[in-house]
């Protein structure tokens, strides 16, 4: 996590990758993997650690708007909408994640139209 935190995304990937094989049940280590992967731009993959955690736990509104955002960051604009709808409907207080669905929606309309 410190990795994480101070900036070094590839290298606490590498750490949470180990960690994630040894306790593939690990919310916690799942999730900051996911992170990792995100911060390192590695968005498939973390779009696949999310999946994950939803998979396993679908009252994680973190993990949908993550997963969300990493189908966003690999062009699947179809795939981010829906993960981000619940996520956003799990907390519509947090604006950051109502603000990436008006986006995705008004990225959707664009393309139809």
């Amino acid at each position: 996590m410190k990795l994480l935190e101070s900036g070094s995304p590839a290298a606490a990937a590498a750490l949470l990758e180990r960690a994630a094989q040894a306790e593939p049940n690990s919310r916690s280590i799942r999730e900051a993997l996911a992170r990792a992967q995100f911060n390192s731009r590695r968005y498939a993959e973390a779009a696949d650690s999310f999946r994950i955690i939803v998979d396993a736990n679908p009252v994680e509104d973190y993990a949908y708007f993550g997963l969300g955002m990493s189908l966003w960051r690999t062009g699947d604009i179809e795939g981010a909408y829906e993960p981000l709808a619940i996520a956003a409907a799990m907390r519509p207080d947090l604006q950051h994640y109502v603000s990436a669905l008006r986006q995705v929606r008004a990225m959707l309309r664009a393309r139809r139209a």
